[in-house]
């Protein structure tokens, strides 16, 4: 996997009343029948996301610093508190210049 397929680091989720700032962990696969990408990974553990996924959130936007905003589908909390993360199309940590999706 290379550098660009991997992302760790701060993020910032934004809820319908407002942002949660996170730790993250991504990586993206490129789907050539669909051809666009496919990413996915978890945060860190968030008391506040954490209670509100279980509650039923579902998406979000995730900022990640120097790339543009891009939506995410939040899933259950794993085991140890993290929400998993989601989404397809141009990965969130790729700059905005390497284009859209698809």
């Amino acid at each position: 996997m290379t550098d660009e397929e991997e992302y760790r680091g701060p993020a910032t989720l934004t809820l319908d009343d407002g942002p949660i700032a996170v730790e993250v962990r991504m990586s993206a696969r490129f789907e050539p029948i669909e051809g666009r990408f496919r990413w996915a990974g978890r945060t860190n553990p968030v008391d506040d996301l954490r209670e509100r996924v279980s509650a039923g959130l579902r998406t979000a936007t995730i900022t990640i610093p120097g790339a543009p905003d891009t939506s995410v589908k939040l899933s259950e909390p794993d085991p140890w508190g993290g929400v998993r993360i989601s989404g397809a199309g141009t990965p969130p940590w790729f700059p905005a210049a390497a284009g859209g999706d698809a």
